[in-house]
């Protein structure tokens, strides 16, 4: 009887050394399953919204064809012209990023742009030099190449400028409402990432370049590994100051667990008052910009109208 009991006890003893070893095993084969699980729907996410926000851009161009020619050709020019690194330039990317040209060719385009713009308006003034004004001064003519090369080699940053301004200014002028819209989804109880996606869709009409980088940012916030990166983006595609208060706001409550409905509702409060501070002051300076106009416009048509009818009976007395 003894002998049957130590040995029921050394079973139960092994058995539960056994479960002690394997249970954590068995844990941790389940948290990775989780993790994987979370993973692959943050993939699918992700790819769902690109896809989303494609359909919404417009039809692209079809891969093969005349397209794919073309960027073979300007990528061959920049490898004849060892400027790879030029391509390369972080800078250069975040500018055009800004103007919303995110594709993989956009840096090869510019940079081409920049290295054949000057010869091909050079080629034209020559033309043009050699043509219409071949009785001019050869100083003349220099200077018309000069400043057709000059054109060629500032049009492409004038371009790039021009168009980040613009968009600049369409994603200021949507930037309150998607913030407003953002919180009324947080304060009903959604998530970030499920308010960013329901703003991505009900601005994409009325807003599409805010609906497409809160769209960006909802994928981002799906598959990159630390969330800070995908605010970062954000603000680093956008180059708005009220863009990065809000992405510092964010990655802050995140970090240190505040409420992120109080965080956003304090930035639409600042960003609110913000735009009443800008049209105060735009209205304060209205006088003093109508100064000159009502000057030069307004100014000789009242004496004209005051001073005509004396004016007239004046050379009537006079014959």
């Amino acid at each position: 009887m003894l002998t049957t009991l130590i040995m029921i006890t050394a079973a139960l003893a092994a058995a539960a050394s056994v479960l002690a070893i394997a249970l954590p095993l068995l844990a941790r084969d389940r948290r990775a399953s989780r993790i994987k699980a979370v993973s692959n729907r943050r993939r699918e996410l992700s790819e769902r919204q690109k896809a989303e926000l494609e359909q919404a851009r417009g039809p692209g161009r079809r891969r093969g064809g005349r397209p794919q020619r073309r960027v073979a050709l300007m990528r061959a020019v920049i490898d004849r012209l060892k400027l790879q690194d030029l391509m390369e330039a972080k800078a250069l990317k975040a500018k055009l990023a800004q103007a919303g040209w995110r594709g993989q060719a956009a840096p090869l385009t510019f940079i081409f742009a920049r290295v054949a713009l000057p010869v091909i308006l050079l080629a034209l003034g020559l033309i043009y030099a050699t043509t219409l004004f071949d009785e001019q001064p050869l100083m003349v003519r220099a200077m018309i190449l000069a400043v057709a090369m000059g054109i060629g080699a500032l049009l492409p940053n004038i371009w790039l400028t021009n168009a980040v301004q613009k968009r600049q200014l369409a994603l200021g002028r949507a930037f309150p409402d998607a913030l407003d819209l953002i919180v009324i989804c947080v304060d009903a109880g959604l998530s970030v990432e499920t308010a960013l996606g329901r703003v991505t869709e009900e601005m994409m009409i009325s807003a599409p370049e805010m609906a497409e980088e809160i769209g960006l940012t909802a994928a981002e916030l799906a598959f990159l590994a630390d969330r800070r990166h995908a605010w970062e983006n954000f603000t680093e595609r956008t180059g708005l100051p009220q863009v990065k208060s809000l992405a510092t706001a964010l990655i802050q409550s995140e970090k240190y667990g505040t409420p992120v409905a109080q965080a956003l509702k304090v930035i639409s409060q600042e960003n609110r008052e913000g735009r009443m501070a800008a049209a105060e002051k735009k209205a304060a300076a209205l006088p003093a910009k109508l100064t000159v106009p009502m000057i030069v416009f307004f100014l000789p048509v009242l004496f004209l109208i005051i001073a005509g009818p004396a004016a007239i009976q004046v050379s009537g007395m006079m014959k």
